[in-house]
């Protein structure tokens, strides 16, 4: 960069000795010239900075040893990851329906020696739980299995977009879609992976796992339903939710199977039959 100022050959006036540092000439402190640290008067920020700096590092230090007590913070297997925690909680609620199915058949053999009840009234009352799901179902069953797609899918057909990782799991609405079309085809009773549905039963999602009655469940995922095979075949074509499903099916690669199971027989709903319901405050 050109400076007359400080171009050498600018006419400042200055004397080799100035250039060369001559005290008589710049008037500078003695001192100074001979790097005496004593004439700056002795303080560094640089110093105190740099012990500040030490010091931060080891109070860092010194509490993430406290923290860790000598185990490895960021993979200590001692540390329960939620999703460890749903599935066990998941295994203990699937334990207290078989418990609680176990009850519930003792009390209605108790029930039914000592209740004094006459036959039309014990005849009234199983019909009433046939129809609440409580009972074994008997009859000729469909099943219907959804899964997710292959993480690496593509458009199959011309004209589609390339997937959104949305398009390639099974969502709740696919699943209610199933259920309800079954219903309406006339389905004595239906089966969720291993669950009886009753009146009050919720068919919910949560990410890509399904949540029924309490216990969490993962794709594949299988309907089974009791009813004339060839009504409920019809319902599942007809249903605009299922057309729509089909869609993904057969341009991402979707699971979609449709088997008739012959007789089969449905299990009970163990659960409890409470109504839960929300209370004003007072």
């Amino acid at each position: 960069m050109s400076n007359s100022a400080d171009s050498p050959e600018a006419g400042s006036g200055t004397s080799a000795e100035t250039r060369s540092g001559d005290s008589s000439a710049t008037g500078a402190d003695p001192a100074v010239r001979n790097g005496d640290p004593s004439s700056r008067g002795g303080f560094r920020p640089a110093r105190v900075l740099t012990v500040g700096v030490f010091a931060l590092a080891g109070l860092i230090f010194f509490t993430s040893f406290d923290t860790a007590k000598g185990t490895n913070i960021r993979t200590d297997a001692s540390l329960l990851k939620l999703s460890d925690l749903i599935q066990e909680r998941s295994h203990k609620n699937g334990q207290l329906d078989e418990s609680n199915a176990v009850l519930r058949d003792d009390v209605e053999a108790l029930a039914e020696r000592d209740d004094g009840s006459t036959k039309a009234e014990d005849a009234r009352l199983k019909a009433l739980e046939k129809n609440a799901g409580t009972q074994k179902l008997k009859g000729e069953a469909l099943t219907v299995t959804l899964d997710d797609a292959p993480p690496d899918a593509t458009a199959k057909l011309p004209g589609y977009p390339e997937p959104q990782p949305d398009y390639l799991v099974i969502h709740q609405q696919d699943l209610q879609a199933v259920v309800n079309a079954l219903w309406l085809g006339g389905a004595e009773g239906i089966k969720v992976m291993d669950q009886r549905l009753i009146s009050t039963s919720a068919v919910r999602c949560v990410g890509n796992t399904l949540i029924l009655q309490g216990r969490v469940y993962s794709p594949p995922y299988k309907i089974q339903a009791v009813g004339d095979p060839e009504k409920l075949q019809k319902a599942l074509a007809a249903s605009e939710a299922i057309q729509n499903y089909m869609v993904y099916v057969n341009v991402y690669g979707l699971g979609w199977k449709v088997t008739e199971d012959g007789p089969v027989t449905l299990p009970g709903y163990s659960g409890t039959v409470d109504l839960k319901y929300a209370k004003p405050v007072e």
